[in-house]
């Protein structure tokens, strides 16, 4: 048991870090269009490298994993977005478009191969603990986007050079994989029997991992969409100033934050697909909030609840992905490269349309995806026992 809380918290500290270094750089994006002189389609374009790396991450991650192990990848995997960040941030600092995008591109792909490894090491470990914690995996990937949008608005307010800001989160990052390596389990997720890559392959030609994928799809986008654009939306749709509209990120952070650790005993208590309905609608009514309200009041009131919207749908969705355990890594995989395809399809076509009809009224679009997830929710639904039961050992699958 000693062994599994260690890896436990090793796995908490795997996601704090992913989500303090993407958010160190997001909450900084409007510095960055003004430094570059770029528009906000454009920034959409550069932001569409991040993407590009995460879906090729993601396609490759289920084999990756299944040669190299969890371990491997996830300790070498948050080094390399560290590194990535970095690139970005001193292109910024160069003045560079094409530095900022190779460091973009850097840190999806590795992004996207340490985000499968990392789900699959702590879906297992909720598994040996017999709870469903994913939520509070993710809720500690919230944790480090709010450190990071604090870590963001603090470098806006003394004026510290992105290259330096970045920098200093790979070290951060690099020290943080040292110390976590060794109490991360080795492929935890994989049972004895061997599935190959053909059959790795088949769950592409499940209904089942179609719906799941429909459902992250429209709540990664609903997630991504803040992370990428909240900042921006806050300077020119609601006139707040740069670092006002990084502590409203962080307030939309802190939202999500929220709904991550309550989502356990919530989800214990009502179910998945309650719990997706729910927090669905309070993302529904924080982005009509935000979109057509004109107050600054009012647009802190509904980022805060598009935070606690957009708290759980990834999470569950990543738990009902592996609800048969031995095809896990596969579905996993599958899922959440579907579930990326928002932020390889977001950037663009929210900057596109942001450049065009305003970031608020570029929305919309988001609002029509939250519908989506709505409409799918059921297919996340706990598995039964042959009496009718929830399965309590599938439960606690990622």
């Amino acid at each position: 048991m000693r062994e599994t809380v260690r890896w436990r918290n090793a796995v908490f500290a795997v996601f704090f870090a992913m989500g303090f270094g993407f958010a160190s750089l997001a909450a900084r994006f409007p510095t960055a269009r003004d430094a570059l002189d770029i528009s906000v389609d454009q920034l959409g374009l550069a932001l569409l490298g991040i993407s590009i790396g995460s879906i090729a991450g993601l396609s490759t991650a289920s084999h990756v994993v299944a040669r190299l192990g969890t371990r491997a990848v996830v300790s070498v995997g948050v080094v390399v977005v560290g590194v990535g960040l970095a690139i970005a941030g001193w292109g910024v600092e160069a003045r560079s478009m094409a530095v900022l995008v190779v460091g973009l591109v850097v840190t999806g792909l590795a992004n996207g191969i340490t985000d499968v490894a990392m789900n699959l090491s702590g879906a297992a470990n909720e598994r040996a603990l017999a709870k469903p914690i994913m939520p509070i995996f993710h809720a500690f990937f919230s944790f480090g986007t709010v450190a990071g949008a604090g870590f963001g608005a603090l470098g806006e307010a003394t004026g510290l050079g992105m290259g330096p800001q970045m920098t200093i989160v790979l070290v951060a990052i690099g020290a943080l994989s040292v110390v976590v390596r060794p109490r991360l389990v080795e492929q935890p997720i994989q049972p004895e029997d061997h599935v190959g890559f053909r059959e790795r392959l088949s769950v592409w030609t499940d209904a089942r991992t179609w719906l799941i994928g429909g459902l992250v799809l429209g709540m990664a986008l609903t997630e991504g969409s803040a992370n990428d654009w909240l900042a921006l939306l806050m300077v020119d749709g609601h006139d707040f100033d740069p670092v006002g509209a990084a502590l409203a990120f962080a307030l939309f952070l802190t939202a999500m934050t929220a709904g991550r650790l309550a989502g356990v005993p919530l989800i214990e208590r009502f179910g998945r697909v309650a719990m997706l309905r729910a927090t669905g609608a309070l993302a529904a009514v924080g982005l009509v909030l935000v979109i057509v309200v004109d107050d600054q009041v009012v647009a802190l009131v509904g980022t805060a609840l598009w935070g606690l919207g957009a708290s759980l749908g990834f999470p569950i969705g990543m738990s009902a992905a592996a609800d048969d355990a031995r095809m896990a890594t596969a579905r996993v995989g599958a899922v959440a490269t579907i579930g990326y395809v928002a932020f390889l399809a977001g950037p663009p076509m929210l900057g596109f349309l942001g450049e065009h009809l305003g970031l608020r009224d570029a929305m919309w679009v988001v609002l029509a995806f939250v519908l989506l997830s709505l409409a799918t929710s059921a297919v996340a639904r706990e598995p039964r026992t042959a009496s009718g039961a929830p399965d309590p050992a599938a439960e606690v699958r990622p």
